[in-house]
């Protein structure tokens, strides 16, 4: 029976596409209907919730001065006792929910919010919009984890003040252990210091999945109470995230809806266990499954880092959702890091450019290599393509060239490369030498070599040299892939026809097979 062709490299589960493609974007379309509900109950009431608010504005911000007046927030901060805190959770409460209220949101509670003692944080999660804030004024005005920059914010910034807020700013290079710090702190105060109320996800989504929680909350070790919420409305007037409607479009929708109801549910504290306290990471996993469960939506890998990838695509000409590829996933097990991603991305739009809606085919795939689609070519596309849909995204792009191309890429596969080239062993490759072995390999007669033989040739000398042979390869790992899936073809070949002397023209060559698989292994989880 002759020898079955495969993979070198097994497609793993681990890797395969999340069950959300992309949480970062919210398409709000409007009906006939639902334009001529937000006209008529426009007309009456954003004057009246408009009015209202401003009252309620001007009553709070006055008070929040007096409460905060010579408070620091930075260095040794204390937590607010006496006449203060009583101010701030009887009176500034009471017109936090006015100011819902005003909103015209209809609160439904569930659960027990338990005290500081059992659970020093609270965890709520999923992060949709800027509406959310209506959890710490439920939540008894815990201090929440902000940026510096918001208390600038004209009014509102002295409302936040009144939580005590951890502060992280993005010019403080240390500031994120100061702010895991400062967390640490308060949360093994023994109730001293109120809850904390964290959004792990550190960015909003459109709640279709629960993404990657960072580990600020469970890096301290203590017991977390998960808070979940729903929007059960029939029509979306919440959603704020990457793509998708702006602040100023979703505050007026929701003055315009007769009432917008929100469910906040407040689930079983969760304890660690000795493991999860010495690994922030099992704990954060544990917390986010079970709130999960309790949504009924999948979990996915996606980050913030996403989101600055979306945004770089974006600038790249690229469909925004093109830079999606589950950053913590790819990162942990590809070893690759935010700089050698965005390097990838920025490849991938050189090729992908070309392309409508940010996917690669074949004819893009060779145009690129500067070669025609042969079979070689064709069994490197498919090893890209991992769904089997006949096109490259970027997410496949980045795990191909990580996975498969620069393990192929090693010195020896260049140096055997350079020598099978150099014909007349002169330690320089001709226009004639290069041309004729690309033909041979590829089994096109008429192929025109000049283009990717300027490419390689960087001095113009008409020669090309080791170094200048080597520097292109390191910089274009497909090709080394390519070469080795030619020698696989033919060592296929050869074991079909049993030919002994083709099979020792070949014997020198390196094994894709078990480079890869010593790759796949390190990837596995």
């Amino acid at each position: 029976m002759p020898p079955q062709r495969v993979f070198a490299l097994p497609r793993q589960q681990s890797l395969f596409l999340p069950a959300v493609i992309n949480p970062f974007v919210y398409e709000k379309k409007l009906t006939k209907a639902d334009k001529i509900k937000c006209a008529l109950f426009g007309l009456v009431l954003v004057p009246l919730r408009s009015l209202f608010l401003i009252v309620v504005v001007l009553l709070t911000w006055p008070l929040a001065t007096l409460v905060t007046f010579k408070r620091p927030l930075k260095g040794a901060v204390e937590p607010m006792t006496g006449w203060r805190r009583l101010i701030c959770r009887t009176v500034i409460a009471a017109l936090g929910r006015m100011y819902f209220f005003g909103l015209g949101f209809r609160v439904v509670l569930r659960g027990r919010q338990v005290s500081s003692a059992e659970a020093p944080i609270l965890v709520v999660a999923p992060h949709s919009s800027f509406f959310d804030a209506i959890v710490c004024i439920i939540a008894g005005l815990p201090s929440t984890v902000s940026r510096s920059e918001t208390l600038s914010t004209p009014i509102f910034g002295r409302f936040l003040r009144c939580l005590q807020p951890v502060l992280v700013s993005r010019k403080d290079p240390d500031s994120r252990r100061n702010t895991i710090k400062e967390i640490e702190s308060r949360s093994t105060s023994g109730g001293v210091w109120p809850q904390v109320l964290i959004f792990p996800e550190g960015t909003c989504t459109n709640r279709s999945c629960l993404i990657t929680f960072k580990q600020g909350a469970f890096i301290p070790g203590v017991p977390v109470q998960p808070v979940v919420l729903r929007y059960p409305n029939k029509l979306d007037n919440v959603t704020w995230t990457w793509q998708g409607p702006n602040s100023g479009s979703l505050l007026l929708l929701t003055l315009c809806q007769p009432y917008t109801t929100v469910e906040i549910e407040f689930l079983p504290p969760q304890v660690p266990t000795e493991a999860e306290k010495k690994s922030p990471i099992l704990f954060a996993q544990k917390v986010r499954a079970v709130m999960a469960e309790a949504l009924a939506i999948p979990i996915t890998d996606h980050t913030f880092e996403d989101c600055r990838l979306m945004i770089s695509a974006g600038e790249l000409t690229l469909p925004m959702e093109a830079g999606l590829v589950e950053f913590t996933k790819i990162s942990k097990k590809l070893g690759l890091k935010w700089e050698n991603i965005q390097k990838e991305l920025k490849s991938f739009a050189a090729i992908a450019n070309s392309c409508k809606g940010g996917r690669i085919k074949i004819e893009q795939f060779a145009d690129h290599l500067r070669l025609p689609v042969t079979p070689a070519l064709q069994e490197l596309f498919a090893l890209f393509d991992r769904d089997g849909d006949g096109t490259i995204d970027f997410r496949e792009y980045v795990i191909g060239v990580t996975v498969l191309c620069r393990p192929a890429n090693s010195e020896e596969v260049i140096q055997m490369a350079f020598e099978l080239f150099d014909t007349d062993n002169d330690q320089t490759i001709s226009r004639e030498e290069f041309a004729s072995l690309l033909r041979s390999t590829l089994g096109v007669c008429d192929l025109n070599v000049t283009k990717l033989f300027k490419d390689i040739d960087a001095d113009g000398s008409g020669r090309i040299t080791y170094s200048e042979f080597r520097s292109f390869a390191l910089k274009h790992p497909q090709y080394a892939k390519l070469f080795t899936t030619y020698l696989e073809l033919q060592r296929y070949q050869a074991l079909q026809t049993e030919d002994p002397d083709f099979l020792s023209s070949f014997a020198c060559a390196p094994s894709d097979d078990s480079q890869e698989e010593s790759t796949s292994d390190k990837k596995e989880d």
